[in-house]
């Protein structure tokens, strides 16, 4: 599967989540979500018999219904995934979950941030940080932190296609570059 597939199925889940009058959070849809996944990838049995071309769609039908039923999935969510399972797509079904999540974020506002750090931040520094990338890209920041010891110091963050860059190592950079033009 294509990820545009994988994105098709997530936008027409969000939509539905986001429909007035839907009865389902989008918090809640998430969670839901990740949480049937990791149900259907956490029993190799229940995987064959989802993926089994042999098994009729009439008994995955029913399984997935049983399932649901017992996760207390909504409605939405439950019928998604039996589109999912009668179109065998379940394969893709993380795929469809991840790109779910990011739709989400951006309707909701969020844009996720990679930031990484010589040191384990505190709170009051990762609030500072999501702070001021929230600001400069008018979204809220979702944040996912790293230690890279090799960055000597300082923090540098990914947000979608951009880096903003404010290690140690990247000023000594920046410094041996302008000393070597003033040399020239």
């Amino acid at each position: 599967m294509t990820d545009a597939l994988a994105v098709h199925y997530a936008r027409a889940l969000a939509d539905a989540v986001f429909a007035a009058h839907s009865g389902l959070k989008p918090e809640e849809a998430v969670q839901q979500l990740r949480d049937a996944e990791a149900l259907l990838v956490s029993s190799a049995d229940l995987q064959k018999v989802l993926l089994s071309p042999a098994v009729p769609k009439s008994r995955k039908v029913a399984l997935l219904t049983a399932l649901a039923d017992k996760l207390g999935l909504h409605r939405i969510i439950k019928n998604f995934l039996l589109v999912v399972i009668t179109h065998r797509r379940t394969r893709e079904l993380g795929k469809m979950r991840v790109e779910f999540e990011r739709v989400v974020d951006d309707r909701l506002g969020w844009i996720s941030a990679e930031i990484e750090s010589a040191r384990e931040l505190t709170g009051e520094q990762r609030q500072q940080i999501e702070r001021v990338l929230g600001a400069r890209l008018g979204k809220y920041i979702r944040a996912h932190y790293r230690v890279d010891p090799n960055l000597l110091g300082g923090v540098r963050a990914r947000v979608a296609s951009r880096e903003y860059d404010a290690t140690l190592r990247s000023k000594l950079e920046t410094m041996r570059y302008q000393l070597m033009g003033s040399l020239h």
